[in-house]
């Protein structure tokens, strides 16, 4: 094979990358400015989201996200760090760890969480879009609401059985939506 045709796939491969970057920014922005349009445009239609005590279509998980987040805090940021992208032609199955802080109404406390979405990605049409999510917990700053939602989201592990190594990911939980 040429160093053209090399240089070709290597490109294709990062705008393939940057693609799906961007849709999960694209996600966290949309979660944090309430526009449940923004974020859900995200999701690929028919995708699946385990999120806590949502489990069910990726697109209406940005409407259930906003009452909740409304029902405690006034302001949050969801920041997006470590990003792993395997590809495998129009597949993708991506791991990006997530912090979340939020500012609790009449400023009475800030609470953070920290934990991995793990995704599938698909491209569809040209597009990449999530195609099932697993939202993964690990830490939250106050022991009390750790507890809580360690109790109802989905827990990792710190081997091979960790549901990032899943090929192809699928959502097993029963859906509540």
């Amino acid at each position: 094979m040429d160093s053209d045709s090399n240089r070709s796939r290597a490109l294709d491969e990062l705008l393939d990358r940057e693609e799906i970057r961007k849709c999960l920014t694209r996600y966290t922005r949309g979660i944090d400015r309430h526009d449940a349009a923004f974020a859900a445009s995200a999701y690929h239609p028919g995708a699946t989201d385990d999120h806590t005590g949502y489990i069910g279509p990726g697109d209406s998980f940005p409407d259930w996200a906003n009452a909740a987040h409304d029902s405690t805090w006034e302001a949050h940021q969801h920041y997006i760090t470590n990003t792993t992208i395997d590809l495998d032609g129009d597949t993708a199955h991506v791991e990006t760890y997530w912090i979340v802080v939020g500012r609790r109404k009449q400023n009475t406390g800030t609470d953070m969480h920290g934990g991995r979405y793990v995704d599938r990605f698909e491209k569809r049409g040209g597009k990449w879009g999530i195609a099932d999510r697993v939202c993964v917990y690990e830490w939250g700053l106050r022991s009390e609401e750790a507890v809580q939602q360690l109790a109802s989201f989905p827990l990792g592990t710190q081997d091979r059985s960790d549901v990032s190594y899943m090929r192809p990911l699928k959502v097993l939980r029963k859906r509540t939506v």
